[in-house]
């Protein structure tokens, strides 16, 4: 009995407030004592089976890391394989199925996780990623469950979209996965991202390899768990959990490689392109590359910008999640009249930002992600104070001992294309340049010139003329434009994320876009009655 099904209408989903006496604070709290409790060991799961290595990685709390969480079995090159022959037994069979079937799947885990699963994610999130409790919500809970229902429903609107047809043809469009498998390498910093990379290519019916971040690989164990009991059938995607140099060439290798879905640093989206161009020549097809990777998110304000909307910008965009997202506020351009006001109040309120274990909600900040960063962020602040060209508003040192906490810190800079203006630090760190109020279109220039990435940024004015000015200035600054708001935080279904330049490939997460990207669309024509003369009526004679 065949239908015309429609996807049930998708609603973002309510972010909880956790609010002192509240039932989700109540249900978070227990289910962090439980993540906490006792490690768990992480197998690979190959064609929906564990697979234990032997090769076990630890996975520790980053503000408390001597806590052990996890460990995780790292696969190798034999469970590589093992992950590339399953992902090709599940193929047809997963591509061949209604894809109302295959969608179900994905809906059913946005219930489960919008639901039962809610406060468990969530933990895993909190405790391993070191994120609040509001960071995790909005990331680990809303997020997900958005991409998973507003997916399904703009995969149903690909598969809705048909051709004109002629009178006596037909003409349809098919919209075939990918012959061959996904390659999806996910960040640390999301939990929704983690949860995305792999699924959006899924629900088109493609067959996925899916490598987390190590650090976020607690986390990506939930999801696969969720996934599993919605009924995501073996195969379909396989859980390589490992270190980058270990798994991944192999895989790029492969023939039946069809395409990326990445998310992480842009020296490493580079490194992939490079070796998958290498192997050009190996594999079935041109492979579809995606990926979203560095930024230097900014804020430009005229002089005529709400200050107190800015200043709540500049510290929640630069500091929420210690600045590890790829949209954090990094460099920030203000008048100097605006800048004499701001300055003492910017400076305070810096200054009590608690930051600590993140499950003391009263704590802002957590701690980055691992010791390498640590120390790298730590190289970095040391450089800012040894620089002439800088100065350190804030006070503050890196402390290590219990967790590895990096002190939020705002640098000014004289110069406008110092290394603090330019690169991507990935900390709970920024930089203001003061410019003079006269020159407003000179420093959007500026702006757009200054750094090789094309993320995010934000302008801040009341004045119409200087937003329209700076929206033109600005076009291909950030792919993600936030007027009077935070460049942080888009939203599935209202906000579709992703920046060109040197951060991606602009794909857009969160649209019908991206899910585009994993088809192959086959056009079909049927002429009901065919020509049975090859002649055509200008041939005959006169």
């Amino acid at each position: 009995m065949e239908t015309i099904a429609r996807v049930p209408k998708p609603q973002n989903e309510p972010v909880s407030s956790y609010a002192p006496g509240t039932p989700e604070r109540a249900a978070l709290s227990a289910a962090l004592a439980r993540v906490a409790a006792a490690p768990r060991e992480i197998p690979c799961l190959i064609g929906g089976k564990p697979v234990i290595t032997g090769r076990l990685v630890p996975v520790v709390m980053p503000h408390d890391h001597g806590h052990t969480l996890a460990h995780f079995h790292a696969a190798g090159v034999p469970e590589v394989h093992a992950a590339l022959a399953a992902a090709e037994e599940a193929r047809r069979g997963w591509q061949a199925m209604r894809w109302e079937d295959r969608l179900a799947v994905f809906l059913k885990a946005a219930e489960l996780l919008a639901g039962r699963h809610r406060a468990w994610l969530n933990a895993t999130t909190m405790l391993g990623q070191s994120k609040t409790c509001h960071q995790a919500e909005i990331d680990a809970a809303c997020e997900t469950v958005d991409f998973w229902r507003f997916n399904a429903e703009f995969a149903a609107r690909l598969y809705e979209e048909q051709p004109e047809s002629a009178p006596g043809t037909w003409n349809r469009l098919q919209m075939r996965p990918l012959e061959g498998f996904v390659l999806a390498l996910t960040p640390f910093n999301f939990t929704s991202i983690a949860a995305n990379l792999p699924t959006a290519p899924a629900m088109m019916g493609n067959t996925v390899v899916w490598k987390p971040a190590e650090s976020q690989t607690l986390s990506a164990h939930v999801i696969m768990e969720i996934l599993a009991e919605a009924g995501l059938p073996p195969g379909v995607i396989n859980f390589l959990p490992g270190h980058g140099p270990d798994v991944v060439p192999p895989l790029v290798k492969d023939a039946r490689f069809a395409g990326l879905h990445f998310t992480g640093s842009t020296p490493v989206f580079q490194s992939l392109w490079k070796a998958v161009a290498e192997n050009l020549y190996g594999y079935r097809g041109f492979p579809r590359i995606v990926g979203e990777t560095g930024g230097k998110g900014f804020i430009v304000a005229h002089a005529s910008a709400d200050e107190d909307a800015l200043l709540t910008a500049i510290v929640r965009g630069a500091f929420e999640y210690q600045g590890q997202k790829c949209s954090a506020v990094s460099r920030v351009y203000l008048p100097k009249g605006l800048w004499a006001r701001l300055r003492d109040r910017l400076i305070d309120t810096v200054a009590g930002l608690r930051m600590g274990d993140v499950c003391d909600h009263e704590n802002f900040m957590g701690a980055v992600i691992k010791q390498t960063a640590f120390e790298r962020l730590s190289g970095v602040l040391a450089d800012a104070q040894a620089d002439p060209e800088i100065e350190v508003l804030t006070e503050g040192k890196s402390e290590g001992d219990v967790g590895w906490f990096v002190p939020p810190t705002v640098l000014l800079s004289d110069n406008p294309t110092s290394r603090f203006m330019t690169e991507e630090f990935f900390g709970p760190l920024f930089t203001v340049f003061v410019y003079d109020e006269a020159r407003y279109g000179d420093v959007l220039t500026l702006v757009d010139r200054t750094s090789p990435y094309g993320l995010t940024g934000a302008i801040f004015a009341r004045d119409r003329e200087a937003i329209a000015h700076a929206c033109q200035a600005l076009t291909f600054a950030a792919g993600n434009l936030y007027i009077n708001d935070k460049p942080t935080g888009a939203v599935v279904g209202q906000q579709p994320f992703g920046g060109a330049r040197a951060s991606g490939t602009d794909d857009k997460a969160g649209s019908a876009h991206n899910l585009l990207r994993w088809v192959a669309p086959r056009a079909v024509k049927e002429t009901f009655d065919p020509p049975r003369d090859y002649r055509y009526p200008f041939m005959q004679a006169p």
